[in-house]
């Protein structure tokens, strides 16, 4: 019976120590190696008699082998293997196995990567890819990802399943120096191969069908590295059968995938374990242990990116005597991180450079003006507003950079940068005015979400005199569609006002800020303070007394609803009185409503109606019935919380059967059928007031508004406990709380 002890001197005990040595559970390996857990604990345990050469090779990838482990490997598994009693008529057989490389067969290979670590799934992945008849491995990934070591490592690793040999070129796709001709890249081949330098071909394709015959019956690796594009590659393909052909490339050659059906192997960054591991393989595990949380600092800073990995590691490598926080200290400076992780002519930018210089010119200006957007991520409308181009031809343009790995479609439509490489973006001239176009095209975007998330609504401002119009807008279908939007954008538009001010567009920052009320609204203790400070600051830099007193408004609002209650009242009074001096009607009525509400939590409730009363006064007079409503909603309010039920029931009745009022759920609506429902039930009217509070809770959880969720479910479950309503409670205060 089979134990879960490995039979010592066997196969079996060599793959556990080997497993054990390199701390990889079970899981683990069989996971980069490609196999299942079940058939690497057989072969742990004795139980699988000798596995295939390729799942060996794939193992020993996985477990970081090198050429003299993987042949030890090999080795083992091979005893295990059942051998046929050749018949007696039948020829010895061979004293050279069939693993191993035949004398005399070529080997173009340059040397294996020095420091190699990591990278057991992509590893893994490659020998997967390697199966199969005749297969074309396509080893993608942005510039200085580590493409070509994790070919060579694979490469030298995997000899033994080669025995013909080994060929490679750099196809120089991404360099200065001139890519070689196809007819020079198959002559180094065929002389390799034995073909006498008289009797090759002098045609490409005569050259590529010699190349092809000669490699039918062969076992050959094929490397071309860093290919431009499909049509580099496929005269450079040996077609033999038992042939694997590895290509590697900043771009996706999607050609090669459907003329040749390659298989694509993406490469990413490391994580911050295994970019600390490749520090260590040049510095000295000693250095690196010594300062651990430094090293992982610089990991971070160079973005994962082996390359910016090794010039940062060659840098102290030099200075023996610096620290790898000194190091990290300096690489925290954007303005010098590029230079610090350049050496020579290797590096970052050098590998940035090359990569652009292959993209037309129109491309390569939209990522120049990437460069000066504010945010992480740029959708099509931002692009063609950076590029002065209409939505479609921005997408394409995109799609190009995508391609060439220099953006990343993060979600649907939203793209971004690696770190650095957005750092490299900023450091190329843009276009004139290109962060103001994309200001104005968020300024645009977003007054076009208030308009469908809040319609009805007073516009938030007039635009900026020198406003640059987007070549198109987001048109929103819903309230739904508005509020996805901001969810999405929120973090970009809050660095677009960072953005504004610190350029010092005053007005444009601003107007970035009041653009997000409706999700402040929405989500009001989301700590909107600073953002509403920096937008009131700017407000007061611009001298834009309407500006300013719509931010205090907001600002006094959000003060409110945390709690700080005397802020919260300077900032309201101050906005009120702005309001009247400059003879903003609507701004005043405005100001006195969040007055009120200000009022009505220090329990001034006949204060807070009376300024209500005032603000319903000053709308109705400017023929604003959205305002007039607002401030019966909150005199509603107002009357309900001082218990005066009857007029807070007529109050709310008469807003709600406004004419203009909206079908669809909005905040106002929800906070006035959750007042009316109270009324009802504090005139006694408790079935009637249980559905009303019941429907303004159904439409708050169905439009998104959790704090409204959270408010009329609790005053349901007062009136109503039940399981169901405690539940949706519950939902909706996790929401709420995993939001905040």
């Amino acid at each position: 019976m089979a134990t879960g002890t490995p039979t010592t001197g066997s196969f079996a005990a060599l793959l556990h120590g080997l497993r054990t040595k390199a701390r990889l559970s079970q899981e683990e390996l069989a996971h980069a190696a490609g196999v299942s857990v079940r058939a690497l604990s057989y072969m742990e345990r004795g139980r699988s008699r000798g596995p295939q050469r390729r799942t060996v090779q794939a193992l020993a990838a996985a477990l970081g082998l090198d050429e003299a482990g993987a042949r030890e490997l090999e080795h083992s598994a091979s005893l295990g293997r059942p051998r046929r009693t050749p018949a007696p008529e039948a020829p010895p057989p061979s004293a050279v196995p069939d693993t191993a490389v035949r004398a005399g067969a070529p080997d173009l290979l340059p040397r294996s990567p020095r420091g190699f670590h990591g990278r057991a799934a992509e590893l893994a992945a490659l020998s997967r890819a390697a199966e199969g008849e005749a297969p074309v491995c396509l080893v993608i990934g942005p510039a200085g990802v580590g493409k070509t070591a994790l070919v060579l490592h694979w490469a030298h690793h995997g000899r033994a399943g080669f025995p013909d040999g080994r060929l490679y070129v750099d196809l120089r796709g991404f360099g200065d120096t001139g890519e070689p001709a196809s007819m020079e890249v198959l002559r180094e081949f065929l002389l390799a191969l034995g073909v006498p330098h008289d009797r090759i071909p002098e045609t490409v394709n005569g050259a590529a069908a010699l190349f092809r015959s000669l490699a039918a019956e062969r076992r050959l690796l094929v490397v071309l590295d860093n290919a431009r594009d499909s049509e580099q590659v496929r005269p450079l393909l040996p077609g033999g059968r038992h042939c694997a052909t590895l290509v590697t490339s900043r771009h996706r050659l999607p050609g090669l995938i459907v003329t040749d059906t390659a298989t694509p192997v993406a490469v990413d960054v490391l994580g911050p374990e295994d970019g600390t591991m490749l520090l260590a393989g040049v510095l000295g595990t000693e250095r690196v242990h010594a300062e651990p949380a430094a090293a992982r600092r610089l990991a971070e800073l160079c973005g994962g990116l082996p390359l910016a990995l090794r010039v940062a590691a060659a840098r102290l490598a030099h200075r023996p005597s610096w620290s790898l926080d000194a190091m990290a200290a300096e690489l925290s400076d954007e303005t010098r991180r590029l230079s610090l992780l350049d050496v020579e002519d290797t590096g970052v930018r050098a590998a940035l450079r090359l990569t652009l210089q292959q993209l037309p010119p129109e491309v390569s200006s939209l990522f120049a003006d990437l460069g000066r957007h504010p945010g992480t991520h740029v959708d099509r409308y931002a692009a063609a507003s950076l590029a002065d181009t209409d939505p479609a031809a921005a997408e394409n343009m995109l799609e190009r950079l995508a391609v060439a790995h220099l953006v990343t479609e993060a979600a649907p439509g939203r793209w971004t940068m690696h770190d650095l490489v957005r750092l490299y973006a900023r450091s190329l001239d843009a276009g004139p005015d290109a962060l103001k176009r994309v200001l104005d095209h968020y300024i645009a975007t977003a007054l076009a979400a208030v308009a469908a998330a809040e319609p009805g609504n007073e516009d938030c401002f007039p635009l900026p005199a020198d406003y640059l119009p987007p070549p198109a807008v987001r048109e929103f279908a819903d309230r739904s569609a508005a509020v996805a939007w901001y969810a999405a954008e929120r973090d970009d538009l809050t660095q677009a006002a960072a953005a504004a001010h610190a350029a010092g567009l005053h007005e444009r920052t601003w107007r970035i800020v009041m653009t997000l009320w409706p999700l402040m609204v929405w989500r009001a203790r989301d700590g909107w303070v600073p953002l509403l400070e920096t937008g009131l600051e700017a407000a007061r830099a611009d001298a834009d007394a309407y500006g300013e007193s719509r931010v205090l408004n907001v600002l006094g609002w959000v003060l409110t609803e945390e709690g700080r209650i005397p802020e919260a009242l300077t900032h309201l009074r101050a906005a009120s009185a702005l309001a009247s001096r400059a003879g903003d009607a609507l701004a005043e009525a405005n100001a006195l409503i969040v007055l009120a509400l200000a009022q009505a939590a220090l329990g001034c409730l006949e204060e807070a109606a009376k300024g209500c009363r005032r603000a319903a006064g000053l709308a109705r007079t400017a023929g604003d019935r959205t305002i007039e409503r607002l401030a019966m909603q909150h005199l509603a309010r107002h009357w309900a919380d001082a218990g005066k039920w009857r007029q807070a029931l007529d109050t709310a009745t008469d807003a709600l059967a406004f004419e203009e009022w909206s079908d669809t759920a909005d905040v106002p609506r929800i906070l006035l059928l959750m007042v009316r429902g109270e009324a009802l039930i504090g005139l006694g009217q408790e079935a009637e007031g249980i559905a009303q509070l019941d429907q303004a809770a159904r439409e708050a959880e169905s439009s998104g508004n959790d704090d409204g969720a959270v408010r009329t479910l609790g005053a349901l479950l007062r009136v109503s406990p039940d399981a169901e309503v405690q539940a949706r409670y519950d939902a909706a205060v996790e929401r709420l709380t995993k939001r905040t």
